[in-house]
């Protein structure tokens, strides 16, 4: 591992990126002028509490503004050098982290899976929203089987998120993660919540699955659209979902 690596892994060092993160963070919340689709949303789904909370991976930095201040939450972060700093930030922001990601052709034990899914049956059961992303590993835009199985073994209601700002940085990583910027407008789209049965066969979770995705897909045109813009993630759909044929016809 070089030197610079070595010091942006430090503990001293990722705590002070993830206190800053959290700081910019709150910054872009309140200078941003947000709306919220539909308008009633929180009065709707708050008497489901708690939630599963769906987004692409590109949201992880704007996730949180959809959060109403009295919902407890945890989140699912990978075990990764990277993950370290968000879950950091994400303590500041009072979200707890749960440290685990899915595995796509690896040792699942390694990436923490089980141990994650445990985790956020855990926080489920004891009243905490759950915020995950639904993308298969790497593969953008592509909704992996892990949140479908979370809300069937749960019983809890899978929500799509999307969380938009007018003045953003749209960065041009695999997931197409975005960051917004201060003194703009934003928009949070939730979708309509989706039910897991707990006796679902399998041709039943395949339709969920391209459920979530699919709406996952409307929240996040339509949260663009409201501040103007061109979801640019959207042609990742396609892609991915060629990517994820592909690698299941493989031997």
């Amino acid at each position: 591992m070089g030197l610079l690596k070595r010091i942006t892994r430090s503990r001293v060092v990722q705590e002070s990126l993830g206190l800053c993160v959290a700081g910019y963070l709150r910054l872009v919340h309140r200078t941003n002028r947000l709306v919220m689709e539909p308008p009633d949303a929180y009065d709707r789904i708050g008497p489901m509490m708690p939630v599963i909370a769906a987004m692409w991976h590109g949201q992880h930095f704007m996730i949180h503004f959809a959060k109403r201040p009295q919902d407890p939450a945890a989140s699912l972060v990978s075990r990764s050098g990277d993950g370290e700093f968000n879950a950091i930030a994400l303590r500041h922001l009072g979200i707890r982290a749960i440290r685990g990601s899915g595995a796509r052709g690896r040792d699942i034990r390694k990436k923490g899976g089980a141990a994650a899914m445990r985790g956020m049956l855990r926080a489920l059961s004891g009243g905490e929203m759950v915020v995950m992303t639904a993308d298969i590993p790497k593969i953008a835009r592509v909704c992996g089987a892990g949140i479908v199985t979370l809300g069937q073994l749960s019983g809890r209601p899978i929500v799509p998120v999307a969380v938009v700002t007018s003045r953003r940085i749209d960065f041009k990583s695999w997931d197409r993660a975005s960051i917004g910027l201060p003194f703009g407008r934003g928009a949070i789209v939730l979708g309509e919540p989706i039910a897991v049965p707990r006796d679902a066969d399998t041709d039943t979770l395949e339709t969920l699955r391209v459920r979530v995705e699919r709406e996952l897909d409307r929240v996040h045109a339509r949260a663009y659209a409201l501040v103007g813009a061109t979801d640019p993630g959207a042609h990742l759909a396609a892609s991915g979902e060629a990517d994820h044929l592909a690698g299941s016809a493989r031997p």
